[in-house]
């Protein structure tokens, strides 16, 4: 039977996620639960995330393959090397996660309508960042917010989020500055989730889900 045509699995309140080899083809894995920083938490240390619209149900995914950024595998282009020595950007971290996610909601992205950041899902991840689960990377210029990033730390894999630029280049830099960390904290990877022309420019590529799992799991 084509994994496309199983049922999918309708989550209740006990905390738990079917097998990620149950997900469809379209990476689809189970509907329903709730977003409480237990079940996050579970979602990501069995490389499983939330994306759903809003008044939707909770969709819950685990995509084969899986895309993600080892972090000694980035990418600098010659024009953000330049950016990188002259100090165009400044970097911080956790200092305004709020700000961060909100931007992440609002800012407008090619070829969407609207966002899959709910009120619900910004809520959930503010949670997530007073119970230092979850970490955000602010990127300044001129003493200005004009880009970051959001995602939750598991201490050897960053699950990336999601990402702003108000300004040229400022999501790339606060990306490269995390792969740097990442790097110099022996993190494994940096988890990307799907492929974009965005991230595949930065470096990141798509791999099994099976060896996701297994560097998630080690």
């Amino acid at each position: 039977m084509d994994k496309n045509d199983l049922p999918l699995t309708f989550l209740g309140k006990k905390l738990e996620f079917p097998p990620v080899e149950l997900a469809n083809d379209d990476g689809l894995l189970a509907v329903g639960g709730d977003l409480s920083p237990e079940r996050l938490l579970l979602a990501y240390k069995n490389g499983v995330f939330p994306w759903f619209n809003e008044d939707a149900l909770i969709l819950w995914w685990s995509p084969d393959p899986r895309m993600v950024l080892f972090p000694k595998e980035i990418k600098i282009s010659k024009s953000m090397r330049k950016i990188l020595r002259e100090n165009t950007f400044s970097l911080t971290q956790n200092t305004c996660f709020d700000q961060v996610l909100d931007h992440c909601a609002k800012v407008e992205r090619k070829g969407q309508d609207g966002t899959w950041i709910t009120p619900e899902m910004n809520k959930a991840y503010k949670e997530l960042f007073h119970r230092g689960l979850a970490k955000s990377f602010e990127v300044w210029e001129e003493g200005q917010l004009v880009g970051g990033l959001y995602g939750v730390d598991l201490g050897h894999v960053f699950c990336g989020e999601s990402m702003f630029s108000l300004k040229p280049n400022a999501s790339k830099f606060a990306f490269i500055k995390l792969a740097r960390l990442c790097l110099e904290q022996n993190y494994r990877l940096i988890d990307c989730q799907v492929y974009t022309e965005h991230l595949a420019s930065l470096g990141a590529t798509p791999i099994p889900r099976s060896r996701f799992i297994q560097i998630l799991k080690s």
